[in-house]
């Protein structure tokens, strides 16, 4: 992990991951959710980090398949350079 934050290489994957994600929709989907979350609840009766809890893991479900394999790839190729 040192590696990765050193040599910037951790910022490239986070951009990566960034681009790919809004460029699929998955963000959008996301902002949805909240605010159907926020909707359910009450903006009153909810807090930031109940959100939080709360679409984390759809957030973490709903990254598309290809996504994560082109990240590990990237990942993979980093390490075997190193």
């Amino acid at each position: 992990m040192q590696k990765l934050i050193e040599t910037g290489e951790k910022e490239n994957l986070k951009d990566m991951l960034r681009t790919k994600l809004v460029e699929c929709g998955w963000r959008d989907d996301l902002r949805e959710h909240c605010k159907e979350v926020i909707r359910s609840k009450g903006l009153e009766r909810i807090t930031v980090d109940e959100l939080v809890q709360i679409i984390t893991p759809r957030g973490r479900d709903t990254v598309p398949d290809q996504i994560k394999a082109d990240l590990l790839q990237r990942i993979r190729q980093f390490l075997q350079s190193t």
